[in-house]
């Protein structure tokens, strides 16, 4: 009897959407906490890092209790928009674009920490814009930073367990990820199925990461050779 694939697709489904969502959501925060000053500053980035040490089930809990029908934005999405979030398989994009956010954040920041900012400032002398610049200078010299955390941020995300299993629920064929499938499934004796899951989930990982570390170390030997 073939394996369900559904769980499969979901969660490369989410990883990618949330990926997409903190590559734009990290890179900014990262480029705005590089190169300004404001006040807040600190707790900003202290907010953003906080699923990196909070359990996933507080994180899920506080989604749940911002999205759920009696929270703030559960209660504008649904009465005014219609949008039920909770149950979801949006719910498990949330939770997990909130939880590999940090290592996007992390990630991209230090990107742009590295940049030479004459760079910047000699794109500025000659007449480029502050947009141009980011698009044409700032974003290129930070796309190692940026890659590293768009390939960290989607292996988390497709790992996501506690925080999808408060907010989106174990739902087979709408919310149920792999992570979710492989716990249910050996809570059910189903070892077959979760052998299966543990197999893809491990494979995926293995090739990011390996494809990762085989990138870093070929600019590292660029950067001695040169």
């Amino acid at each position: 009897m073939a394996c369900d694939l559904s769980p499969v697709l979901l969660s490369v489904r989410v990883a990618l959407i949330s990926t997409v969502l903190n590559m734009i959501m990290g890179t900014i925060l990262a480029w705005v906490t590089e190169n300004k000053r404001f006040p807040g500053k600190n707790l900003l980035e202290t907010v953003i890092g906080l699923p990196l040490v909070l359990p996933p089930t507080v994180i899920g809990f506080g989604l749940l209790l911002l999205f759920g029908k009696h929270g703030p934005l559960g209660y504008f999405l649904a009465e005014f928009l219609h949008i039920r979030v909770v149950f979801t398989w949006w719910a498990a994009v949330i939770a997990a674009a909130v939880v590999s956010l940090p290592l996007m954040y992390k990630s991209a920041k230090t990107g742009f920490a590295s940049i030479d900012k004459n760079l910047e400032q000699a794109a500025r002398t000659l007449g480029s814009s502050e947009t141009r610049v980011f698009f044409t200078v700032t974003l290129p010299l930070a796309a190692p930073g940026v890659i590293a955390g768009l390939l960290l941020s989607f292996t988390r995300a497709l790992g996501e367990f506690g925080a999808t299993l408060m907010l989106a629920g174990n739902i087979p064929g709408q919310t149920q990820t792999i992570p979710l499938a492989i716990y249910f499934a050996s809570e059910a004796g189903d070892t077959r199925t979760a052998v299966f899951l543990v197999i893809v989930i491990s494979f995926i990982s293995f090739l990011i990461t390996y494809g990762l570390n085989w990138w870093v170390d070929g600019r590292s030997s660029m950067r001695k050779g040169g």
